[in-house]
């Protein structure tokens, strides 16, 4: 047990045990190895589960919608802290009941490319030492380099802290102020024929499980568009096409909202990296209006805001 986990447990048994919360979300060992899971404590006896290591990529405040009446207390990484605070901002949580517990974050471990790697074994036990990864099965032990396993998303963030923190566990990481979206340049040097291959590529994996849309904390309507019938926006087969339609409007749809968690690429069952096209939309938003999601509890999101000043430039002017 690290001496993050330590002082992870001893906060929420502390939290418990003063009436502070309710409830305490945070992450436990997963079935699988690289796979945290969702961990709900109400018991002070049961902080013991929590766990918090490079596995732990789901965004936990995707679950906080669940449980209104509950004073809750959330174990925040920085994308995590991030969703927390743009689900306040637009009004779907009420901060007064959540406590925002931020931790440091060092990354989390993409297990697709890590099975790409080992191909067809199985995989029993994966950890970290120094800068290696070891990866362990039945007839086999391969030590991997950390750091060709780490997201790239996580490599391109620039708060491994929650930007808003009520309690702070460990050491915070000062917030990096510039992203400038170095991930993207090499992408946008290629011709258009060559980024059409790499999402035909990647979407024709997509086997419109929605996992992706179940995984992403700012995915919230009631009846998503997908799944209304009448009007029928588009087909819902498999096809390149109804691929290509649903990741696009998703993307537009989470456009000023993407907390850049990657949670959506981690729980994909097929390996699809989401992330460029959810970046991409980001950097435009960035750019257009200076605005980056989950930083403040006071800015609302461009989409949902107008301003006299925002460019028009899009509209068709007559003489």
């Amino acid at each position: 047990m690290s001496d993050l986990e330590s002082s992870i447990r001893e906060t929420a048994k502390n939290l418990l045990t003063e009436g502070k919360v309710d409830l305490i979300l945070g992450y436990e060992k997963g079935a699988l190895p690289l796979r945290a899971a969702p961990c709900f404590i109400t018991d002070p006896t049961d902080v013991d589960r929590l766990v918090f290591d490079y596995s732990c990529d789901l965004n936990l405040a995707k679950f906080l919608r669940e449980h209104p009446e509950k004073k809750l207390g959330i174990i925040s990484k920085g994308c995590v802290g991030r969703g927390v605070i743009h689900l306040v901002v637009e009004n779907q949580l009420n901060k007064e009941n959540i406590t925002i517990i931020g931790i440091p974050c060092q990354g989390v471990i993409n297990r697709s490319r890590v099975i790409r790697k080992i191909g067809e074994r199985e995989i029993l036990e994966v950890k970290v030492e120094n800068d290696k990864l070891l990866v362990k099965g039945k007839d086999f032990e391969e030590s991997l380099p950390l750091d060709d396993y780490i997201n790239n998303l996580c490599k391109t963030c620039h708060y491994k802290s929650p930007p808003v923190a009520d309690i702070t566990v460990g050491e915070a990481t000062a917030s990096s102020l510039q992203d400038n979206f170095e991930d993207i340049t090499s992408f946008e040097s290629k011709t258009p024929g060559e980024k059409m291959e790499y999402f035909k590529d990647e979407l024709n994996r997509c086997i419109r499980c929605y996992a992706c849309r179940e995984a992403c904390p700012v995915c919230y309507c009631s009846l998503c568009f997908i799944d209304q019938n009448k009007p029928v926006w588009f087909g819902k087969t498999a096809d390149i096409t109804d691929n290509f339609i649903f990741h696009m409007i998703r993307a537009l749809h989470v456009a000023g909202r993407c907390v850049s968690c990657g949670a959506c690429s981690s729980v994909c069952p097929m390996g699809i990296d989401l992330n460029l096209l959810n970046r991409k939309v980001e950097q435009i938003v960035k750019e257009r209006y200076n605005f980056e999601s989950g930083i403040s509890l006071e800015t609302p999101p461009p989409m949902g805001a107008h301003k006299f000043e925002d460019g028009q430039e899009f509209m068709i002017e007559e003489d």
